[in-house]
């Protein structure tokens, strides 16, 4: 997504300010003007065509926007099948959201599993403690002998259970890898198109220099908006000024020449 160099427009830009400096000199005001119109044309329209190449290059990007394999065969084909980066990034919330679910429902099972085995051995401690002090008669251990039979088949099972449990969780967390590779290519998305950003920007800065064009300073507050924030387009289907989807996106620049 790179911008092409624009090193020969600023030497164009160089030209016409020579020629502007000399008309100025020469006392020719009417040549004076229209090159300094010519200075605003070529600036906006190098401005236009870098802004139009920015945005069908952004609009290629988020189209090819994929991610490495290693997923199982369910997932890719799902995914594969999303046109856009905006839909893989919604999808990516969705595994987000089910394996937060999932997780849940895991650890909600296991509690009372966990707290059961607990509860029956706070129970037999009493008593074990009493056959170690050998306060126990015959009776009593016998009947102690089939609850330690009993705690241990059924801790047996609800440990086994509880393991499964565990391993159903961290399988949950598969989606983080999935989840790791879009954000990082989103991230890389940004940082591309803010660098063009800036070379636009700087490129814009470099022809008003040498136009001579000063900018009112800037000022961080912002100003107030008597409509306000517009919101979501409601029925963007029923309007012809909103594109709706990436085709649209591209069939304007399309119809724009990029």
């Amino acid at each position: 997504m790179s911008i092409p160099d624009g090193t020969q427009f600023e030497g164009a830009l160089v030209e016409q300010a020579k020629a502007l400096l000399v008309q100025l000199e020469s006392g020719d005001s009417h040549q004076a003007m229209k090159t300094i119109s010519n200075l605003h044309t070529s600036r906006d329209q190098y401005l236009f065509q870098e802004v139009g190449k920015l945005t069908r290059s952004l609009h290629t990007a988020i189209q090819n926007f994929h991610v490495d394999s290693g997923f199982d065969a369910s997932t890719l084909g799902e995914m594969s099948r999303m046109e856009d980066a905006s839909e893989r990034l919604n999808y990516v919330i969705t595994l987000t959201e089910r394996a937060a679910n999932r997780t849940m429902d895991m650890v909600e099972e296991t509690i009372p599993l966990s707290n059961s085995v607990g509860n029956r051995a706070r129970e037999l401690k009493p008593e074990w403690e009493r056959l170690i002090r050998r306060e126990m008669k015959p009776e009593e251990f016998r009947v102690l002998t089939h609850s330690v039979t009993s705690f241990l088949e059924q801790a047996s099972k609800e440990a086994s259970q509880i393991d499964d449990n565990l391993s159903n969780i961290l399988l949950a967390q598969d989606y983080q890898d999935l989840t790791g590779q879009v954000i990082k290519k989103v991230i890389t998305l940004v940082q591309e198109v803010q660098d063009n950003l800036v070379q636009l920007v700087k490129m814009a800065g470099s022809v008003d220099q040498i136009a001579g064009i000063e900018h009112a300073p800037f000022d961080p507050k912002p100003k107030e908006n008597p409509v306000g924030a517009e919101g979501p387009i409601m029925n963007p289907e029923k309007r012809d000024d909103v594109v709706t989807g990436q085709d649209d996106v591209d069939a304007l620049l399309s119809s724009l020449g990029f």
